[in-house]
């Protein structure tokens, strides 16, 4: 399980950076998604991987914590979703905003593609 996570983070980032460095905007904006997608993985891997694990210790007297799967990594990646919603949000309005002002969504130089 774990190897099949470090590959998929491994594949999202590697793919995210690449789109980010293409001069065309919708790739640049699937690459900061998928770059987004990436570091969720990586913060929800951090928590520990179990399966059928409770996330919040119950009302037994003496809860065995190595049993419970930590909470705040999950805290952290629904944040962090909200967050990169707003993030591609604000990118799709600020890059249509200078498409309207240049003409084109190309970087400038690359004229010739």
């Amino acid at each position: 399980m774990e190897i099949v996570l470090a590959l998929g983070i491994g594949i999202f980032t590697a793919s995210g950076v690449w789109l980010m460095l293409r001069p065309r905007t919708f790739q640049v904006i699937l690459g900061l998604s998928l770059l987004s997608y990436a570091v969720n993985l990586f913060i929800y891997a951090m928590g520990r991987l179990r399966v059928d694990a409770p996330p919040v210790v119950g009302s037994e007297a003496v809860p065995d914590l190595a049993q419970h799967t930590d909470p705040l990594p999950q805290a952290l990646v629904l944040t962090a979703i909200v967050i990169s919603f707003a993030m591609t949000a604000l990118l799709l309005v600020v890059l249509m905003a200078a498409r309207g002002l240049t003409g084109t969504d190309h970087v400038d130089g690359d004229e010739g593609e």
